[in-house]
């Protein structure tokens, strides 16, 4: 009889947390999101022009430098992993691209795809004008590695003995009682020179609230979930509203110091960028002419030849390109030849 009275208060107990709970994640309480306003902190979209969905962020008027963002260690990959995240470097380009205080260069995925490209443009499949040559990528100016470390602090013994007696009885309010936890999350980010390799600046994010994980048998799943699951759990909310911290903390570093700026121009110069088609030659290249008789000019006009090429004769560029001339110097001559008769070795 004393053994069904307290299975019977624990289910009572059970129920009042969940309704209790319910009532506080509605008014905004516990959990803090509400219905219809999923996704992150930092949601929307970004482009040349504008950027949407930023709310939080912080913004400069023009970008500060050229910024890669590299993967987490493997360690960090599999905590995230665990808890069905995937890697933060998506969201935290998101970030900084909505910020407009860095251009971000793609280091990850992107570069395998960029080199297919120039692999199918070396191979000859690619149309005469793609201009796939090299010379054309901008250089990243720093690297930011980004860390995160969250923490999870249970209800405490008493909330132990309650979720174990309520999960031998019933295993499904075991679960829901179970989920009742407080999290933090703490991040930091490295940001470390690309040529010299010194690290120049470094700050960390944190951010704690209570989070209700109910089961998914009990409210269904959830869907979404976009930038590496970050807007479909409680969890990856924590943690992405801690690289926001952590994010606006390393911008306010760089604005503050201009001997980390640099003069990078902005999104929109570099996506209205035109480049003249065919194959791209930069000072010191060794290029040699595709063959024979090709004449070398003394100007970028295609008069006054000085002299005449052989197939494969080594030439150096050593100087910028002009009305579709190279200036060249070779063991026989010096001047200006046609691109399109010159191969890069």
């Amino acid at each position: 009889m004393r053994q069904k009275i307290l299975c019977t208060g624990l289910g009572t107990l059970a129920f009042a947390l969940i309704l209790g709970v319910a009532g506080v994640a509605n008014a905004g309480g516990i959990t803090g999101y509400k219905q219809g306003q999923g996704g992150t902190l930092a949601n929307g979209a970004a482009g040349p022009g504008k950027a949407t969905g930023n709310s939080g962020i912080q913004r400069c008027d023009k970008p500060l430098a050229a910024v890669a963002v590299v993967e987490p260690q493997d360690y960090i990959m599999q905590a995230l992993s665990r808890r069905g995240l995937q890697s933060p470097t998506s969201l935290i380009r998101l970030m900084i691209q909505q910020s407009n205080c860095f251009l971000v260069v793609d280091r990850g995925m992107g570069l395998q795809n960029l080199r297919q490209e120039r692999e199918l443009a070396d191979a000859g499949e690619l149309r005469g004008n793609s201009n796939m040559g090299g010379g054309q990528m901008l250089s990243a100016d720093f690297v930011l590695t980004p860390s995160v470390i969250f923490s999870e602090d249970d209800a405490g013994a008493v909330g132990g003995a309650v979720t174990s007696a309520i999960s031998r009885k019933n295993p499904l309010l075991g679960a829901v009682a179970s989920g009742i936890k407080f999290q933090e999350a703490q991040t930091s980010m490295l940001l470390t020179d690309a040529r010299s390799g010194v690290q120049v600046a470094a700050a960390e994010g944190s951010t704690r609230k209570a989070d209700l994980k109910l089961s998914g048998s009990l409210l269904g799943s959830r869907t979404g979930g976009t930038l590496g699951g970050y807007g479909k759990t409680n969890e990856g909310k924590i943690i992405a509203a801690a690289l926001l911290d952590n994010f606006n903390k390393v911008v306010g570093v760089v604005r503050e110091d201009a001997s980390l700026q640099r003069n990078v121009g902005t999104l929109r110069d570099e996506a209205g960028r035109k480049i003249v088609g065919g194959s791209v030659f930069i000072e010191g290249d060794v290029v040699r002419p595709k063959i024979a008789n090709v004449r070398v000019f003394s100007n970028p006009d295609g008069r006054d030849a000085v002299a005449t090429l052989l197939k494969g004769e080594e030439l150096v560029v050593v100087g910028d390109e002009r009305n579709g001339y190279v200036n060249v110097q070779g063991g026989s001559a010096e001047g200006w030849v046609k691109k399109v008769l010159l191969l890069r070795q």
